[in-house]
Parts: structure tokens; C-alpha cells; sequence
């Protein structure tokens, strides 16, 4: 069975850089960006981070279908990181309304988890150390991607907390 790893700490941690460290150890790399285009600044955002991957990793952008992402890739796939599930989520809320770990799209992906069709690094958010989100559609946020990130650590094989670029392994 392939390896699920989650990567997850705080805004800007290092879980990013580290989990692409983590990926350069594969050949035929494919990085799935869920980020999409919502105004200029990210637009520029995108584009830098297109620009430090180069030619090392082969882009598929999701925002929405991730499972599908997941099992449309080359059958020669050595690894696929996933950046990020936080955002994937934000996607879903914007585009069906309140989603749950109910939703079609969240069990499929973690259905996916449960047999992946290669390695898989997983970067994502911790949410649970802030503040108490001021109104009810954030906490509602704030819970389901708690839910979500516990549900994908469960099925991880290896999961990595980062903290001021520090990678510490929490599970594996």
C-alpha cells in the first residue's frame, strides 16, 4: 500500500517547503494545487509558486475534485502532494454552501486515503490553535477542517507538525 503522509502546522510553518523536500525523494512527481484565482494578489501568488516548481513536479490544478484528481493520475505516479486541503475545503463551502465530512466529495477523498494509487503528502492547516473564529459560518469552517484534518491523520501513515520551519514527526 502506498504511503499517506499528512504535513500540517500554522500560516506560513514551512509545511509547504518541507512537504515539496519531502517529494523531491520520488521521481514523477505531481503536485495537485487546489488554489484558484479569486483576485489579483492571489492570482500573482499562483503564478510564484508555478515558477519555484519548475519543471520538477507535473501541475494539476483541483479546486473541487480532489478524488478525482487523485485517481486520474499517470499510473506511473511515484507522488502526489496535495497543497492544500484548508484551501480545497474553503473551495467546497464557497462553491456547495456548509459541507461536512458527510459530503460527497470529502468521503470520496477520504475513501481515496484508504487505497491510494500512489504516495501521497497531504499539506494542511492546523486550525485548532487560534482564536475562536468571531462568527458562526468561520467556527463552522474552523470545526469541519478540525474534523477533516483528524480524519485524514487517522488514515496517515506519517504525519509531520511544523513549527517555525521545523518539521517534528507527531505520528510515524
Amino acid at each position: 500500500m502506498a504511503e499517506v503522509t499528512l504535513v500540517t502546522g500554522g500560516s506560513r510553518s514551512g509545511k509547504s517547503r518541507y512537504a515539496m523536500e519531502l517529494a523531491l525523494e520520488w521521481e514523477r512527481r505531481v503536485f495537485i494545487a487546489t488554489a484558484q484565482v479569486t483576485d489579483g494578489e492571489m492570482e500573482e501568488r499562483i503564478e510564484r509558486h508555478r515558477r519555484e516548481r519548475g519543471d520538477l513536479f507535473v501541475t494539476v490544478e483541483e479546486p473541487l475534485d480532489l478524488a478525482g484528481a487523485i485517481g486520474s493520475l499517470p499510473l506511473d505516479t511515484g507522488v502526489a502532494l496535495v497543497d492544500c486541503l484548508t484551501v480545497w475545503l474553503g473551495n467546497l463551502f464557497h462553491h456547495l454552501g456548509d459541507v461536512d465530512l458527510e459530503s460527497p466529495q470529502i468521503g470520496a477523498f477520504l475513501e481515496v486515503l484508504e487505497d491510494p494509487p500512489c504516495a501521497l503528502i497531504l499539506v494542511t492547516n492546523e486550525v485548532g490553535m487560534g482564536l475562536v473564529p468571531p462568527d458562526a459560518l468561520s467556527r463552522r469552517f474552523r470545526d469541519v477542517a478540525g474534523l477533516l484534518n483528524q480524519e485524514v491523520a487517522r488514515r496517515a501513515h506519517r504525519v509531520v507538525f511544523t513549527v517555525c520551519g521545523i518539521p517534528m514527526v507527531v505520528k510515524g
